[in-house]
């Protein structure tokens, strides 16, 4: 596996490598040992998480899980192709409101690292689009929450996603206050 720190601390871009022959190809996606041996340290994972979304510029996010159930999560795309983001907002981190993005494909096979003290979201790029992510703790409705979409400054691409009515009624960034520290 081919492990990329990416310009925010803590969120990796991850490659698994793929043995292809006439039948098509093979892909080992997750194997802590081997992440280890490439130099990353990642999370037990205790669930994991599948969606679909049918209309090309489905945009789910920028959600959140607050401690003590606060999530890591290994996020992947399976079908289509998908803009993904993850936001910093560990209070006094040096990249606090900053935002890393990073394309995923069931093409490219890449998969992203988003650690704790995160948002996350994507929007989708084509239609029929299937994601699926691992997390390291488990769904816990009390400490759900979201940010809107469109309060950070991302560039998304669009400027009409679809929503489900929890992101159209996110909270705005400026009044967000985050659970999460930094501990560089």
């Amino acid at each position: 596996m081919q492990i990329q720190k990416l310009a925010i601390d803590g969120v990796l871009l991850i490659q698994p490598r793929r043995f292809g022959d006439a039948r098509g190809w093979f892909s080992e996606t997750w194997n802590p040992r081997a992440l280890s041996a490439a130099g990353a340290s990642l999370p037990d994972f205790v669930q994991d998480n599948h969606s679909y979304s049918a209309p090309r510029h489905t945009l789910r996010g920028l959600h959140y899980q607050r401690p003590p159930h606060a999530q890591d999560k290994l996020v992947r795309c399976t079908r289509g192709v998908i803009l993904d983001v993850a936001v910093d907002v560990r209070a006094g981190s040096p990249s606090y409101g900053q935002w890393v993005t990073e394309e995923l494909s069931a093409e490219n096979g890449a998969q992203l690292f988003i650690p704790k003290g995160f948002l996350h979201g994507f929007l989708t790029l084509t239609d029929d689009c299937e994601v699926q992510y691992k997390c390291s703790d488990y769904y816990a409705p009390d400490c759900d929450g979201a940010v809107r979409w469109d309060s950070v400054g991302i560039d998304w691409g669009t400027d009409a996603p679809v929503l489900s009515d929890k992101d159209a009624q996110a909270l705005a960034f400026d009044q967000f206050e985050t659970p999460f520290q930094y501990e560089g």
